[in-house]
């Protein structure tokens, strides 16, 4: 299965949901959005929403401060 993630193609061997996805990334939950296909997936839906190939992808970390 071939994903796009920010921009950059990445081959997944299996089915894989967002939660498994970010884990693999190494990114936290409480802190990115996740856009898929130009729709927001919501937080409580990551491990849920399983990826396609061709799916598009767009994370972003958040980020506080003052």
């Amino acid at each position: 299965m071939r994903i796009m993630v920010n921009g950059q193609w990445r081959e997944q061997g299996e089915s894989i949901n967002v939660a498994d996805l970010l884990a693999s990334l190494q990114l936290e939950p409480r802190r990115v959005a996740v856009e898929r296909n130009r729709q927001i997936v919501r937080r409580a839906d990551f491990a849920s929403t399983q990826l396609a190939d061709q799916d598009e992808l767009e994370i972003v970390t958040l980020v506080g401060g003052g």
